[in-house]
């Protein structure tokens, strides 16, 4: 199945084999020739310009980065089930809706925009619909019509882990989430994690920090701990390095979770890590890197506000484990 859009210039609506693609004209000053093919269960998007402008690394799928892009080109290969794809059920037709975006960096000329994609198929008699189950690892915790997950997973982040206890210096693999339901597409941060013997903090609690000053993970500078690039934007990877501390007792991990305006990253909504012979990088945009300039002194924001009421995003405390560190030569 293959649907084609002209130059954003235009407002088309065009059927092709069950699928339909609605493309509207987009705030920016470049020209692209957006082909979709709605698949049973899948989309494809490739977007393509004949005078390259735009950084097609900065195009999202809902909340899904591209599977590939160069100058000028960037391509999408997604199920439906992922990416925040959204379905209205009208009559016999079900309608996935998504909107690709350009997320515009601050020192960019070009704007961001928004561009509606739909795929319609017919619905299936034996139809319904249903919620993801997330497996009991996961702990969830539910805020508005946010949900976040905070999870410990196996060596390729395919599923859950498999054991709770980790030699010293092996690598623990630890996913958050964020789903997202009817919101804007949004951007997950983890601002703080420290890892302490208790399930709740409190002030005589022994307590390690992992990832502080708003996004910097310290443990990156010291070990070979470090952010893994997204798969999606509402999800981070993050490989954590074991080390020296509550040795062979239960550990906790206590996280600040922060569900962020893709387009309002500073140097207090960012995620950065050390690398070797670089230094500190920004997880989602390697020009954007001097946002981690602060993960050495302090991270202050231009204006004081509050994250929970900020209309941008919000917060959510997170923990799990128990989980324990042993030491392999004793």
């Amino acid at each position: 199945m293959h649907c084609v859009s002209s130059k954003h210039a235009v407002m088309m609506v065009s059927f092709c084999q069950g699928a339909l693609l609605l493309s509207l004209a987009a705030a920016m000053a470049v020209y692209a020739d957006i082909k979709v093919d709605c698949g049973p269960d899948f989309v494809t998007l490739m977007w393509s310009e004949g005078r390259p402008q735009a950084d097609t690394s900065l195009l999202r799928l809902g909340s899904c980065f591209p599977t590939s892009f160069s100058a000028g080109e960037a391509y999408f290969y997604v199920d439906l089930t992922d990416c925040n794809f959204r379905i209205l059920v009208t009559g016999d037709v079900l309608l996935y809706s998504n909107d690709l975006t350009y997320v515009a960096s601050e020192d960019s000329y070009n704007l961001a925009f928004t561009h509606p994609v739909v795929c319609a198929y017919e619905r299936p008699k034996d139809w319904y619909s249903s919620q993801q189950i997330y497996d009991p690892v996961f702990k969830t915790y539910g805020l508005g019509d946010l949900q976040f997950t905070l999870g410990l997973m196996n060596d390729d982040f395919s599923g859950p882990a498999e054991s709770t206890s980790f030699p010293l210096g092996s690598i623990i693999p630890i996913m958050a989430s964020v789903v997202q339901k009817s919101h804007q597409p949004l951007l997950l941060l983890l601002e703080e994690c420290v890892a302490a013997t208790t399930p709740e903090l409190h002030p005589e609690s022994t307590m390690y920090p992992i990832i502080s000053n708003k996004g910097c993970l310290l443990e990156s500078v010291s070990s070979q701990s470090k952010f893994e690039p997204r798969q999606k934007s509402s999800e981070m990877r993050l490989s954590l390095q074991t080390f020296k501390f509550a040795m062979g007792d239960e550990v906790f991990i206590h996280c600040k979770l922060l569900a962020w305006d893709p387009n309002g990253l500073d140097s207090t909504k960012k995620a950065c890590h050390f690398v070797k012979g670089h230094g500190w990088e920004l997880l989602d945009n390697l020009a954007q890197s001097n946002l981690c300039d602060c993960c050495e002194s302090k991270c202050k924001s231009r204006r004081q506000r509050s994250v929970a009421s900020e209309k941008h995003g919000m917060v959510q405390k997170a923990v799990i484990g128990p989980f324990t560190i042993t030491d392999v030569n004793s």
